[in-house]
């Protein structure tokens, strides 16, 4: 299991056999222009995969259903989750994840579809997953500007615990959208918690499909979600340049605008929630650094005390003896 920070060979790793698959991707079911029939039909020419991964949303997956495309199309989804991070979620089957749509995302969903969701902590987020056959992957795990839109920068703040990360099944560990520190953190992460791999280019435009790619050897998407989970799967790509990054944002922000009322309700809601967090996270540590002083204070009065007691101890006995009575009267204890 490796991460390759290089341009994927496409056509060398067709060759080879193994199977690529660009683990992050929207379309215009969320917050991208990109047609989920053009990203396949470009990710059909490139020879990758691609998973389909909107934010909260399945309607692209929903209308390709019934195609046949010829490079494999794996259904997931990008969950917002109520307290920051967001989530890779990758299903075996395409009615399993419309079902767990159904009963666990959709009554959550707010004004604007794709942020984050109502009542729907990342804690809850995996509760609810434990139940169902699918590969959890935390995206981008390290955020992105100063947000904490990742397990691991919460888990780093303080705000959830490191049990969190090993109820994954992997963290993402090359994102093109993210900066080279940001991967190799998330990279240095997965390997401490002893978690699986997964890339993806969080593609919004249509090139962006395969820039990115986690690659195994399976023949089908059923071994290769298997192949993910048992760490057998290396991660090619690297990180967008400043234009294209630039380029993306300003696709997302577009659509965005659309929903604008709501969509800064939530973030602001967010922006409140994480300040609120980051002040009780502070209070607690002076109060436990205040406790942790207290207890030194008073385990140094005590050490002195008894030294003290030890010393008119030795004093009394040393007084019974005329050779020290006056010396001992110099003291002053």
């Amino acid at each position: 299991m490796e991460a390759v920070f290089e341009t994927p060979d496409w056509d060398a790793i067709r060759e080879s056999g193994r199977m690529a698959v660009d683990m992050h991707f929207h379309t215009d079911c969320s917050d991208s222009f990109t047609h989920v029939e053009s990203a396949i039909a470009l990710a059909e020419s490139r020879g990758t995969g691609v998973a389909i991964t909107d934010h909260n949303l399945i309607t692209s997956l929903v209308r390709i259903r019934d195609t046949d495309p010829s490079v494999p199309v794996i259904p997931g989804m990008e969950v917002s989750t109520s307290d920051g991070p967001h989530i890779l979620v990758y299903f075996y089957d395409m009615n399993d994840l419309e079902r767990f749509w159904y009963r666990c995302i959709r009554p959550r969903l707010q004004e604007c579809p794709w942020l984050a969701l109502r009542d729907c902590p990342t804690e809850t987020l995996l509760d609810m997953l434990e139940r169902e056959n699918c590969v959890v992957s935390a995206a981008h795990p390290m955020g992105y500007l100063w947000s904490n839109k990742g397990v691991e920068v919460c888990i780093r703040k303080g705000y959830l615990d490191e049990d969190v990360a090993c109820r994954m099944d992997a963290y993402e560990v090359i994102c093109s959208g993210m900066t080279r520190e940001s991967n190799t953190s998330a990279l240095a992460s997965a390997r401490r918690y002893g978690i699986g791999f997964t890339g993806g280019t969080d593609g919004h435009v249509l090139d962006e499909v395969g820039r990115v790619v986690t690659v195994s050897d399976a023949s089908d998407t059923d071994r290769f979600l298997d192949d993910v989970r048992a760490h057998r799967v290396d991660v090619v790509g690297t990180e967008k340049t400043m234009n294209k990054k630039i380029h993306m944002a300003s696709a997302s922000l577009t659509k965005f605008m659309m929903h604008s009322p709501s969509a800064l309700m939530v973030q602001t809601s967010q922006a409140m929630r994480s300040a609120d967090r980051g002040a009780r996270k502070a209070a607690e540590t002076v109060k436990d650094r205040t406790s942790e002083i207290m207890d030194t204070v008073s385990d140094t009065a005590t050490d002195l005390e008894s030294r003290l007691r030890g010393i008119r101890r030795r004093r009394g006995q040393w007084s019974s003896s005329s050779s020290f009575a006056f010396f001992l009267e110099c003291i002053p204890l």
